[in-house]
């Protein structure tokens, strides 16, 4: 089963919405806030998601 990356974008930035002073550009860190957070009990489906939140932060504001 694929996970698609509309799934992981919708959630990623809706955590960013509701706390966007809990992640940071670390990656290991994001993945234990998600893992506090959210109810993903999928650790590929966590990492994803981690991975584009950590994304995001390190991105310059457009």
């Amino acid at each position: 089963m694929a996970i698609k990356p509309a799934y992981i974008k919708k959630i990623g930035n809706r955590l960013l919405e509701r706390y966007p002073d809990a992640f940071t550009s670390d990656f290991d860190h994001n993945k234990e806030v998600i893992g506090e957070v959210t109810n993903v009990e999928s650790k590929g489906v966590r990492n994803r998601i981690a991975g584009y939140v950590t994304h995001k932060k390190r991105a310059p504001p457009a």
